[in-house]
């Protein structure tokens, strides 16, 4: 369970990490990640940071370009934030829009199919 500190900094990080990777990193692969959200753990020692890209051809290229962006950001923040301690930062790809891109189109043949055997069983009768 989350506390309201810890909501407050996801938020924060995942603002002030966008807007990094899109001015002032300096690789274009990193400004192509689109970050979907950032979790903290409690002590703050670690933070995963979930991303998504448009293109998915280049996604080890990216991966490669932020995980070695993150030390760097880290130092960004710590300078940004006015905490006690800045999170190692791991970045994480995230595939929840491509796994319900998934299930919407199980869920389009089940219609389908729902509808077809519908209108079988309108005909016989």
């Amino acid at each position: 369970m989350a506390t309201y500190r810890i909501d407050r900094i996801n938020k924060e990080f995942l603002r002030l990490i966008s807007e990094m990777l899109q001015t002032r990193i300096k690789r274009a692969e990193a400004a192509e990640a689109v970050l979907t959200r950032v979790s903290v753990s409690r002590d703050l020692s670690y933070a995963k940071v979930f991303y998504t890209l448009i293109d998915q051809d280049g996604r080890e290229k990216v991966q490669a370009v932020l995980d070695s962006a993150a030390g760097p950001l880290r130092s960004m923040l710590g300078k940004e934030m006015h905490l006690r301690t800045i999170p190692e930062l791991h970045f994480c790809y995230d595939d929840s829009e491509n796994k319900a891109r998934a299930m919407d189109e199980l869920l389009d043949r089940v219609a389908e199919l729902d509808a077809r055997q519908k209108a079988e069983r309108d005909a016989r009768q």
